[in-house]
Order: C-alpha cells, then sequence, then structure tokens
C-alpha cells in the first residue's frame, strides 16, 4: 500500500486525515477494489499514534463504502457500487495531469488544493 502520511501540527484531525488520502487514493487507482489496507495495530504503529485513531478513520471509511471489514482478511478497499460511481478514467488522467504540471510549476501541495476548490466554487 502507498504511504499514508500525517500532520500531526494540521488542523484536520488525524483520522480524517487517513480517511481523505485512502479515500483519494481510491479515486485515482492507486488502491483497487480487494486491496488490503494495514491492520490497525500496524498503521498506528508506523504513524505513531493512537489505534482508537485508526480505528475511526477505517470506521469512516467503512460507513462511506470505500472499505469493507472481511474475517480473516482485514479491512480491504471495497468493490465499487455501481460503475456508474466510478471516476471516468479521463478525469483521473486529468487529476495527474494538473498535480505533474504543478509539480513543475513549483507549487506546494496547499496551492494546488486551493487552485481546485478555487475552481470548484466557479462551478457548483
Amino acid at each position: 500500500m502507498t504511504d499514508i502520511v500525517i500532520a500531526l501540527s494540521s488542523p484536520v484531525p488525524v483520522y480524517e486525515q487517513i480517511r481523505a488520502q485512502v479515500t483519494a487514493l481510491v479515486a485515482v487507482g492507486t488502491l483497487r477494489a480487494g486491496d488490503r489496507l494495514p491492520a490497525s495495530r500496524d498503521l498506528a504503529r508506523d504513524l505513531g499514534i493512537a489505534v482508537g485513531t485508526v480505528q475511526r478513520a477505517y470506521r469512516e471509511l467503512e460507513a462511506g463504502g470505500v472499505v469493507e471489514s472481511r474475517r480473516r482478511t482485514g479491512t480491504v478497499i471495497a468493490d465499487p457500487p455501481r460503475q456508474a460511481d466510478a471516476t471516468p478514467a479521463a478525469i483521473v488522467e486529468n487529476a495527474h495531469a494538473l498535480v505533474a504540471a504543478a509539480r513543475d510549476a513549483g507549487l506546494h501541495d496547499a496551492a494546488v488544493l486551493d487552485l481546485v476548490r478555487g475552481a470548484l466554487s466557479r462551478h457548483p
């Protein structure tokens, strides 16, 4: 699995940082249906946070239909509910192109997110 990075100094709660990163990795196809997430204890140890924080993130992801808990295999990425809900490949490619262009221009992640939020606000 791709590494999850948290910022303890961020105003965003750690469980939400984990939830958002896993959701984003699923959206761009880095994580696919059936991929296993680390055990909550293992991820908590790796990130240096409380197990309950990871468990909350996993519960939020499960409530959102992103993951499901399975006996013997743990927490895995859920099958997409409907094909219509899947992000079109062209949109994913455009997102990758935007990030590459932003990196080439020397923009930081926060600036890229601000640009996307601004664009979203212009197209409600």
